[in-house]
């Protein structure tokens, strides 16, 4: 038979995903970056610019640990698998960052490449192959 106190410690969490609640709090309930237009690629690299002085409001224990992180430049991978949180919280978090301007984020530049009938060829050739 299992306790009152085995059953409350089971019941915020998920077998495959991990305790529940904690991401939750973590980003007070929110999915996406407070920054408009904001989603941090995988690969985008983040810097710390600077630290607060002071408690700032809205800004936890773990946002601290990222400014602490990445005075060595990082990627929002590595950001996420080095403090154990999953990429969606990693994610708001960098977004409250960015909004006080206490990080830089370099995001990976695309490759425009013409497509030209060259190009096109090579392709129908490499697909004829298969």
């Amino acid at each position: 038979m299992i306790g009152r106190d085995d059953q409350e410690s089971t019941e915020w969490l998920d077998e495959e995903a991990g305790p529940l609640v904690r991401a939750y709090a973590l980003t007070r309930g929110r999915a996406r970056p407070a920054t408009q237009g904001e989603d941090f690629e995988m690969i985008a690299i983040i810097a710390t610019v600077s630290t607060p002085a002071y408690a700032t409001p809205g800004l936890g224990p773990e946002h601290m640990s990222i400014l602490e992180l990445c005075v060595r430049p990082r990627s929002v991978a590595e950001i996420s698998g080095q403090l154990g949180l999953p990429l969606v919280v990693v994610r708001v978090l960098l977004g409250d960052l960015l909004s006080h301007r206490f990080i830089v984020v370099r995001r990976p530049q695309q490759e425009h490449q013409t497509v030209t009938e060259e190009l096109l060829r090579e392709v129908l050739h490499g697909l004829e192959a298969l």
